[in-house]
C-alpha cells in the first residue's frame, strides 16, 4: 500500500510555451500518459492568455507567464525558446521547482545534465543544485536512442549522419510557410514568403538549419554542431569521431536520418537488428524486399523511433549503415521531456519508500 501511495504522488506542473507546437504536444502527452498532475498551469505570452487547451478530460485556460507564475509548482516544462528559459528558469528554481528545458541554452553546460532517460537516466541523480535538466535536440535524441545500445555491445568508433528534417522543427511558422508556398506554386504564383527558411522550401531541400543562419567558421551549422556535441556529452564519449549534415526538407512532420557507423568490434546486420529490436523505444521496420522501411508518415504520432535499411557499410571496417525516423515534435521533443519527468517522479517515490 505504501509503495502505491508513493508512486502516485501528484505534482503541480507548469508548461511554459503551452500554445506552441512543442508545448501543445507536451500537454497532450502528459494527459495521454496520465501523469500524476494535481494542478496544471498552462503559461504563455500575454497574447495567448485566455486560450483554452484540453487535457486530463477538462479544459484549462492559458495564463500569462509572469515572474510569480511558479509559486507552489513542482515541475516546469520549458518549451518557449532560449530567451524565455534564460529569464524564467532562475525564477522557477527560486520557487523550488525542477525545470526541464527543451531549448539549447544549457545543453552543453557542464553543471546541467543532458538526458535521454533510456540512455543516461542516472545523469538525473542527484538532482542538480540548479534544479535544471536539459533535453537534447530532436535529431540527437533519435540518433542516440539507436547508437547507445550498439555502443554498449561493439563500441562506437566513428559516426557520419545526414538528416532530412521536417519543417515543423521550425515551429508553427515553418509549417505555415511550406503550406503557403505550395499553395502559391500550384496557383502559378511566386511564393509570398521565405521569412522562416531564407529560401523556398517547397519542392526543395536546404542544407542549412536553422534557416538563414550563417555557417560557422568551421563550415558547420549550429544544428550540425548540436548533434555532434550533444551526442558526445550524452554518451560520455568526448573524443567520438562524428560528423553531421543537416538538411531541411519539405515534409511537415517527422525527421529522417541516414546513419553510417563504424565499430571497434566486428558486427553483422542481423546482430544489430537483434540488439535494436530489444529496445522498448525502438521499432524495427526492415523488410526492403517487401517495401517495408520507415518513412516520416509512418513515424508521425508514434512513441517509437523507427529503424530500417540496416545493412553493412563496405567502405569501412566493422561498418553498418541504417535509416531511422522519428516524430520530431513528439518523440524528439515533448515525449523525452515527459519521460524525464516520469523518471524524476519514480525516483522520488523510491526515495520515499526507502525512507
Amino acid at each position: 500500500m505504501s509503495n502505491n501511495k508513493a508512486a502516485t504522488r501528484q505534482q503541480t506542473v507548469a508548461v511554459v510555451g503551452a500554445t506552441g507546437v512543442v508545448g501543445r504536444e507536451a500537454v497532450s502527452i502528459l494527459s495521454e500518459r496520465r501523469f500524476p498532475v494535481k494542478e496544471l498551469r498552462l503559461l504563455a505570452s500575454a497574447r495567448s492568455a485566455g486560450e483554452k487547451l484540453e487535457a486530463f478530460d477538462d479544459e484549462h485556460a492559458v495564463q500569462e507567464l509572469k515572474e510569480d507564475s511558479f509559486e507552489g509548482v513542482d515541475l516546469v516544462f520549458f518549451a518557449a525558446g532560449s530567451s524565455v528559459t534564460k529569464k524564467f528558469a532562475p525564477l522557477a528554481q527560486t520557487a523550488g521547482a525542477i525545470s526541464i528545458d527543451k531549448s539549447s541554452l544549457f545543453r552543453m553546460d557542464p553543471d546541467v545534465p543532458l538526458v535521454i532517460p533510456e540512455v543516461n537516466r542516472d545523469a538525473l541523480f542527484p538532482i542538480p543544485e540548479r534544479k535544471l535538466i536539459a533535453t537534447p535536440n530532436c535529431s540527437t535524441i533519435q540518433m542516440v536512442q539507436v547508437l547507445a545500445p550498439l555502443h554498449q555491445h561493439w563500441g562506437l568508433d566513428r559516426v557520419v549522419v545526414s538528416t532530412y528534417q521536417a519543417v515543423s522543427g521550425a515551429g508553427k511558422a515553418g509549417v505555415e510557410e511550406l503550406e503557403n508556398q505550395v499553395r502559391d506554386l500550384f496557383n502559378f504564383k511566386d511564393p509570398r514568403s521565405t521569412e522562416v527558411f531564407g529560401q523556398r522550401i517547397a519542392f526543395n531541400a536546404l542544407p542549412c538549419i536553422p534557416g538563414k543562419e550563417a555557417f560557422g567558421e568551421d563550415g558547420y551549422t549550429s544544428e550540425e554542431r548540436k548533434m555532434m556535441d550533444e551526442t558526445r556529452k550524452i554518451l560520455s564519449l568526448p573524443e567520438l569521431r562524428i560528423a553531421a549534415t543537416c538538411v531541411r526538407v519539405p515534409v511537415f512532420n517527422s525527421h529522417s536520418e541516414a546513419i553510417h557507423v563504424s565499430f571497434k568490434k566486428p558486427v553483422s546486420p542481423d546482430e544489430v537488428r537483434e540488439v535494436l529490436a530489444a529496445e522498448p523505444n525502438l521499432l524495427i521496420v526492415d523488410e526492403p524486399s517487401q517495401h517495408l522501411y520507415p518513412s516520416p508518415q509512418d513515424a508521425a504520432g508514434q512513441d517509437h523511433t523507427l529503424v530500417g535499411r540496416i545493412r553493412k557499410d563496405p567502405s569501412v571496417d566493422n561498418g553498418i549503415a541504417l535509416w531511422c525516423v522519428s516524430d520530431n515534435l513528439r518523440t524528439g521533443a515533448a515525449l523525452n521531456a515527459v519521460r524525464i519527468a516520469e523518471a524524476l517522479v519514480a525516483h522520488q517515490a523510491e526515495q520515499e519508500v526507502a525512507a
